[in-house]
């Protein structure tokens, strides 16, 4: 098995672990993009964190990932076969990879032509998203998607439920996962209606310090030469971070949000301007999740501004005679609103 990048190596990226350390918490706070430029360790911290995460309870043989709990409702041809004799096993969370390239039928599934050919029935093949069901789905160079293939994760994204009709054969299944994407702002802007499905967006840019960038090729070559050695000099510290994640899952929903907290959140949405009222309930969540991350059982104003700008920054409209970038419009506002310095 081939060894994975230990997370807790990443060098900077700051936001980057963040984010997807609150999604690991609350993963209905929504998806993550990640935006910046070629060969900055984008993927490389993404794919970490699936070796981090605790795993999950699920049904043995079920092709979609259900909780023993839902076995019962399962359409899948692995819960019929156990007849009501759940056996629950741990699995590792998904994170699926969805190709540029890939079709529709290989994303929300499809007829089992082998299986038709071979036995004369008709049976559905669970497709990408199935996989991904209660993990991550991982969609490298997400701006160059081909829209028909967006058009399918936005109808999933909403609705938590993937549908399939054709070739005679109709199937739902739960598809409930975070969307995680990345890609260079260079090749192309995102769909509006796919930016504001994820729920955090944040920058990377090539490191200019010397020392940042000599650890990064350091680290890097090291594991590279010896990646079972590596993995092992890493392990104590990704365990603190997988039982940070832990704790928190359970401390979650006692953490409190106190009124003037929530008070100051729609404040700052209404200053900035975002359409709709998503931005606020994820600001609201991302904040929760930190503060459980951090071990806090309220919600402060310095988890409203940890979270500000990665919640918020690409639900921004264009101001044509505002030169100034969207986290940088963020950062004013919060500076003028809790009074404070945003950083």
């Amino acid at each position: 098995m081939q060894a994975t990048y230990p997370f807790s190596a990443v060098v900077g990226q700051d936001e980057v672990k963040q984010s997807l350390l609150i999604t690991a918490v609350d993963p209905s706070v929504g998806g993550v993009l990640i935006l910046g430029d070629r060969g900055t360790g984008k993927s490389t911290a993404i794919r970490a964190l699936a070796a981090l995460l605790p795993s999950m309870q699920s049904v043995n043989g079920c092709q979609y990932n259900a909780t023993p709990d839902a076995a019962k409702h399962c359409t899948c041809a692995g819960c019929h076969a156990l007849d009501g004799r759940v056996e629950s096993i741990e699995r590792a969370v998904p994170v699926i990879d969805l190709p540029l390239g890939a079709t529709e039928d290989r994303v929300v599934g499809a007829f089992d032509i082998e299986y038709a050919l071979s036995t004369g029935k008709k049976r559905f093949k669970p497709g990408l998203l199935a996989d991904a069901h209660r993990g991550y789905l991982y969609v490298d160079e997400v701006n160059l998607l081909e829209d028909h293939i967006v058009d399918v994760l936005l109808d999933v994204a909403a609705s938590g439920v993937n549908v399939v009709e054709r070739d005679g054969i109709s199937e739902r299944h739960d598809a409930r996962f975070v969307l995680i994407g990345s890609g260079n702002p260079e090749e192309g802007e995102l769909r509006p209606q796919l930016l504001d499905r994820f729920g955090l967006s944040v920058e990377v840019s090539t490191p200019t310090d010397i020392e940042q960038r000599m650890m990064v090729v350091t680290r890097r070559d090291e594991f590279d030469r010896d990646p079972v050695g590596f993995v092992k000099q890493w392990q104590k510290e990704d365990k603190k971070i997988q039982r940070r994640i832990v704790r928190a899952r359970k401390a979650l929903s006692s953490v409190s949000l106190p009124g003037d907290i929530r008070e100051s959140i729609s404040q700052l949405c209404v200053r900035l301007g975002t359409d709709g009222l998503r931005g606020d309930l994820t600001l609201l969540r991302a904040a929760r999740a930190l503060a459980a991350l951090q071990g806090e059982p309220t919600v402060a104003t310095k988890h409203v501004i940890q979270v500000a700008s990665m919640t918020l920054r690409h639900r921004l409209r264009r101001d044509p005679l505002d030169e100034s970038g969207s986290s940088a419009r963020v950062e004013r506002v919060l500076s003028e609103l809790f009074n404070a310095d945003a950083a």
